[in-house]
């Protein structure tokens, strides 16, 4: 018998994890999508892949899983509101944010985080009330500064331990 769902929330706080924001245009209006996601990991060397999973009632699940790119935005740790909003369901979360176009795709990006990665959808699998999207990347940029990272339903950076 599975566990109970409070059970597997604990599951959740428990992982820490980098923050992200994933966006891409929607196919028809060319409007903006995103989501925040603390699920985006890298998977494959060769070909270099990603993947993250996204919820099927979530306002850009039709968008992301049509999409043939998407771009994936590592938020530094002074973007907190950025993944506020975009956690949040609404048509209007991208009309509060500015985006950059990828260099190499047209694919959404946030300005000032620390990595963009730019990936042409390659795979999508549903599981449960997920679907998992892999992408092959294309092209990346990083840039300095430290990571927001999620942890117990609270934002935070990371912090080296000394020896």
């Amino acid at each position: 018998m599975p566990i109970s769902g409070e059970s597997y929330k604990q599951i959740g706080r428990a992982a820490a994890g980098s923050v992200s924001i994933i966006a891409a245009y929607e196919r028809a209006s060319q409007k903006i999508v995103g989501l925040t996601a603390s699920s985006f990991v890298t998977l494959s060397f060769n070909p270099p892949l990603v993947m993250f999973a996204i919820q099927q009632n979530a306002d850009s699940y039709a968008a992301m899983v049509s999409s043939q790119a998407f771009g994936v935005s590592l938020l530094s740790d002074q973007q907190a509101i950025v993944a506020d909003l975009f956690a949040r369901k609404g048509p209007d979360k991208s009309e509060k944010t500015t985006f950059e176009d990828g260099h190499t795709l047209h694919v959404p990006l946030i300005p000032g985080a620390l990595v963009h990665i730019e990936c042409l959808t390659s795979q999508i699998f549903l599981s449960g009330d997920h679907a998992i999207i892999i992408g092959l990347v294309e092209d990346t940029q990083s840039f300095e500064g430290k990571p927001l990272l999620y942890f117990a339903r609270h934002y935070g950076t990371f912090v080296p331990l000394t020896g």
